[in-house]
């Protein structure tokens, strides 16, 4: 995904003895957007583990796809790094700019994304304990970067950036909706730790977690709409930062049914059931609206292809979206056995493999060409 600005290039740095210092050009341009790619190639694995329909081999395929996520990871923690260590000005700069500080949103949601595959379909070869021990990690990490994200972005845009109105863009939700990835992930623990105290603590946290970041989306979905209708379609490039609007919807849905399947045995009986009704009176209107944004986002999309759009790495936002989508329909199939939602949750699973596909032979096409990372447009 990119930002909106252009920021010239600062001069190179020289050593005490006027030697140049090495400061890894082909890292300057590497931003925190970049971690959506590590978001959309753990939703596939996740995703695919939770699909009623399991053909042969394709377990073995999706822990092939979380291996390649985890190593996607450890790539760009360490490309980051060094990004912050010879270009902090460029660093700076991301933090200071509206249309890049949202994605930092995105490194707490990598993390958590990758922890969650570790342990949906990773335990297969490194063992459960060991998968346990990492998404423990990941989600522990994932969710306090997560909630710095939630709490420092929107201050830095009322105290720094203060954006006009007229820039709303679907960007904006990344750093609240990074709570909820860990509300809808963080259940999955829960059965692994010792009974009482600290599993109803983990529950009851994440049942918190879902309230921040929904309540968090709520104030940001009416500015991304009006934002449509007064101001028209977002530039060609920015048309598939529509589909994040998907993922507040879906991945809240996949929260309240992970909290439900969850609870049974960790609070009192009358929560448990509470949990249970909350998963379906929510889910099902929620995934309804989420039918709605995807044919209205599909519509925009096709427009901008036909007008020219072109590749680029906010195409990354055509795929943890749409997958939050199918693991929320997935869990409603689970909880009604209705085939209905087993069969959009397979549907839309072949659209989340296809667009993951395409995102990546379009980054790895322009990574060996050299024509990314690249300077925002």
């Amino acid at each position: 995904m990119v930002a909106l600005t252009t920021r010239p290039a600062a001069p190179p740095a020289s050593s005490p003895a006027g030697a140049p210092v090495r400061r890894l050009p082909a890292l300057r341009h590497l931003g925190p957007n970049w971690y959506a790619s590590v978001m959309g190639t753990a939703i596939v694995a996740t995703a695919g583990a939770g699909l009623p329909w399991q053909p042969p081999g394709m377990r073995t395929a999706l822990t092939v796809v979380w291996a390649l996520s985890a190593l996607l990871l450890v790539v760009l923690l360490t490309a980051r790094a060094l990004h912050w260590a010879h270009h902090r000005d460029q660093a700076r700069a991301h933090l200071l700019d509206a249309s890049m500080a949202p994605f930092y949103g995105c490194l707490a949601m990598a993390l958590l994304a990758v922890g969650g595959a570790t342990l949906v379909v990773g335990s297969d070869w490194i063992g459960v304990r060991a998968a346990v021990a990492v998404d423990l990690v990941l989600f522990t990490a994932g969710t306090v970067t997560g909630v710095l994200a939630a709490v420092a972005v929107p201050y830095l845009m009322v105290a720094r950036h203060r954006p006009p109105l007229a820039d709303a863009s679907p960007v904006w939700l990344l750093p609240v909706v990074a709570p909820m990835v860990s509300a809808a992930l963080g259940p999955l623990l829960v059965p692994h730790l010792p009974a009482g105290q600290l599993r109803q603590t983990l529950l009851y946290c994440c049942h918190g977690l879902f309230g921040l970041s929904l309540l968090g989306a709520l104030l940001m979905l009416p500015l991304v709409l009006g934002r449509l209708l007064t101001g028209g379609p977002p530039a060609l490039a920015l048309t598939p930062t529509l589909f994040l609007v998907l993922g507040p919807l879906g991945q809240s849905t996949t929260a309240v049914h992970q909290l439900a399947e969850a609870a049974p045995g960790v609070v009192p009986g009358p929560y448990a059931d509470g949990f249970a009704t909350l998963a379906l009176l929510y889910g099902v209107p929620v995934m309804g609206f989420a039918a709605l944004w995807l044919g209205l986002a599909g519509a925009l999309v096709v427009r901008a292809l036909r007008r020219g759009m072109g590749f680029s790495l906010t195409w990354w936002g055509f795929t943890f979206p749409v997958g939050t989508c199918v693991t929320g329909l997935a869990g409603l199939g689970r909880q009604t056995g209705l085939h209905l939602f087993e069969l959009a949750a397979t549907g839309l699973y072949a659209l989340l493999v296809a667009a993951w596909l395409v995102a990546c032979t379009g980054t790895a096409r322009r990574l060996v060409t050299g024509r990314l990372p690249a300077p925002p447009a």
